[in-house]
């Protein structure tokens, strides 16, 4: 029996254990739990403490999951922390996603092949720099006055629902049932949201219960503050801080103590990078600030979660953005982050500076270091308009049923979540001139007068007003583009659309509003080319498809949008997101091989306001996303034409 012992101490370091070999292993005891005489964590009993990073699953194609998770363990982290998106996965009430990239149970199956530990986040809020902090939109649209993040009955009502559905499914998964889930958050960072409900917390605290059991650690996530762990803690979830570079990591721990007296030292969120807003420069931490804070939470025995360690992309329309009433400030389509991997994986000096670091302190895996994997350049491709999206065909092909109202509805009430809606009235006929048109707009519109653009009112730069010279009578368009609902902060309610509608300060009413929907662009094929010369699109937005060939087994690459304006781009059907050039810093969209086919493939875009008169565009195998234009912003652009 000695020897059985002194074999177990022998294999820890520092108060861990070698992760290796515990999935196929059958201990005596199985779970993970804090000893608190002892300030640290036990696994299957056995002294351990986890350096983790965060990787989204969402947020790269399945067939890169095992890449990115074996990178992870390659740099001698023992564990991956993800949260779980609640609008992936029930996109409508009653419709449930989880396959292919929502399938969370193989994403959970590969984690446990890679010897990773899993911290889950399911919240039912999430942040992440999601749409809506993950959140469901039509949780807005039926329940308009709902307040989310609350105790509300409404809200509760289909959070049971959802944490019920993940978490029966992760249930094997948890370490007591000898899977690799060690953790299992409650709410995110709720102490830094205005509420303070403990009500909340504790219900959502018994949802947890119920599913988990002892079978893993409960635990709660806030900033290293007094007022933020206050409100965010909850009785049977234990306390975790997180902190930056910039931070103190003494004083953040000693800040931890006070509300978790006993136990390891945690930061869950350690951030190696930061996250990035349209219209402001890239983020970046330096490499040997992030080595060193690191070494120091390392040193006094804390287990981290270093967040991110691999960003990935908000393919599609998943982006959010921060900010308020105030103030807002959409994110980017990329989620680099600033990374130790890349946005398409690939290993930076910043990786093998934390690898470094991590084997001071854990034994590092007999694994490959990872390298930078080749790129496609797949040159220019020529791109022909085929549908301008206020056509006839456009709106039978994609828009919804119009609606006839008094004053303009939010995108949620008419059930669009993302993108774009068409507001269309006329306005009066007569008054003073220019007469001056004023909009409450969220998040930035277009605004045609007699079918014409004539400039731009955005949220984000506060322009609500304008002036119409020679617009009596005439049709008035305002194209409203969603730009991503409120992930952080306290009014995360951010319903979409235009309201107030003035001329003169006089009321605009009788609207006829379409929606947009764009998940699948299946029926634009069979259309033609059409003619479209003009750079300036004053006449709306357009659609237009190119094709290009890739001769070998596709690679990732980049789409430079450098020289158009402001739109979506999709290769072979999927959506890769958002691209606005003229506000920057990003100017590529990063295109994953399975996108890509051997052969011919397709480029679509729907460009809102600038085609360059040469119609080209090209794939590069360079990513560019630090780069702000000289010259200001389309409002100039749209004055010079």
């Amino acid at each position: 029996m000695w020897r059985l012992v002194l074999l177990s101490l022998l294999a820890v370091d520092f108060g861990l254990v070698e992760v290796k070999g515990n999935f196929t292993d059958t201990p005596a005891k199985l779970g993970f739990e804090v000893d608190y005489e002892n300030n640290q964590f036990l696994l299957d009993g056995l002294p351990f403490r986890y350096v983790a990073g965060s990787f989204h699953y969402f947020r790269t194609p399945k067939q890169y999951w095992r890449d990115r998770l074996r990178k992870l363990r390659a740099a001698g982290l023992n564990a991956v922390s993800t949260y779980v998106e609640w609008s992936l996965h029930q996109p409508e009430p009653g419709t449930w996603l989880w396959s292919g990239n929502a399938d969370i149970v193989e994403f959970l199956n590969i984690a446990k092949e890679e010897d990773l530990y899993v911290l889950l986040r399911p919240g039912p809020y999430i942040c992440a720099e999601r749409d809506l902090g993950g959140l469901p939109y039509w949780l807005l649209r039926d329940v308009p006055d709902i307040r989310l993040r609350s105790r509300d009955t409404r809200y509760m009502h289909y959070v049971e629902i959802y944490l019920n559905e993940v978490l029966r499914r992760v249930k094997p998964f948890l370490r007591g049932n000898g899977g690799p889930i060690i953790m299992v958050q409650v709410e995110n960072e709720y102490g830094s949201y205005h509420a303070c409900d403990s009500i909340y917390m504790q219900q959502l605290r018994d949802i947890f219960n119920n599913n988990v059991g002892s079978d893993a650690l409960l635990y709660t996530t806030d900033g290293a503050t007094s007022t933020a762990l206050r409100c965010g803690v909850v009785p049977g979830a234990y306390v975790t801080v997180d902190f930056g570079t910039s931070s103190n990591v003494t004083k953040s721990f000693e800040i931890m103590r006070r509300f978790q007296p006993r136990g390891p030292l945690v930061n869950s969120e350690f951030y190696p990078g930061w996250l990035s807003h349209w219209e402001e420069p890239f983020q970046t931490v330096k490499t040997h600030t992030v080595k060193k804070k690191l070494d120091e939470i390392l040193s006094k025995g804390a287990s981290v979660n270093i967040y991110m360690f691999y960003g990935g992309t908000n393919f599609g329309f998943t982006s959010g953005a921060n900010g308020d009433s105030e103030q807002y400030s959409p994110q980017l389509t990329s989620y680099d982050y600033d990374a130790p991997l890349t946005e398409a994986g690939d290993p930076t000096h910043k990786y093998f500076q934390i690898r470094n670091v991590i084997s001071k302190y854990l034994p590092l895996p007999a694994l490959p270091l990872p390298t930078i994997s080749p790129k496609g350049d797949y040159g220019t491709v020529s791109v022909y308009p085929i549908l301008r999206l206020f056509s006839t065909i456009a709106i039978r092909l994609f828009g919804t049923s119009p609606v006839q109202v008094h004053s303009p509805p939010t995108f949620e009430s008419i059930g669009i979540n993302h993108w774009l809606v068409l507001y269309e009235t006329t306005l009066p006929k007569a008054g003073p001139d220019p007469g001056i048109l004023q909009a409450d707009v969220k998040d930035r519109g277009l605004i045609y007068v007699a079918d014409r653009l004539v400039g731009t009112l955005s949220r984000t730069r506060k322009i609500n007003s304008m002036p119409l010279e020679g617009a009596y009578g005439k049709p008035l368009k305002i194209l409203v583009e969603n730009q991503g609902h409120l992930n952080f902060g306290n009014e995360i309610e951010d319903f979409k659309g235009v309201s107030n509608v003035t001329v003169n300060d006089v009321i605009l009413f009788s609207w006829n509003v379409t929606g947009f929907r764009l998940n699948s662009l299946s029926q634009l094929r069979g259309l033609q080319d059409i003619q479209g010369e003009e750079e300036m699109l004053h006449g709306g937005p357009v659609f237009l498809r190119g094709s290009f060939t890739v001769s070998d087994t596709p690679l990732d690459t980049y789409l430079d949008t450098s020289g158009w304006g402001k739109g979506i781009a999709f290769v072979n059907g999927h959506n890769l997101g958002r691209y606005w050039p003229l506000a920057g810093p990003q100017i590529t969209l990063y295109v994953p091989a399975p996108y890509l086919r051997k052969g011919l493939n397709e480029l679509v875009l729907l460009e809102l306001e600038y085609v360059p008169i040469t119609r080209k565009i090209k794939f590069q195998p360079t990513p560019n996303l630090n780069t702000l234009p000289e010259t200001a912003d389309e409002e100039n652009l749209l004055d010079e034409s």
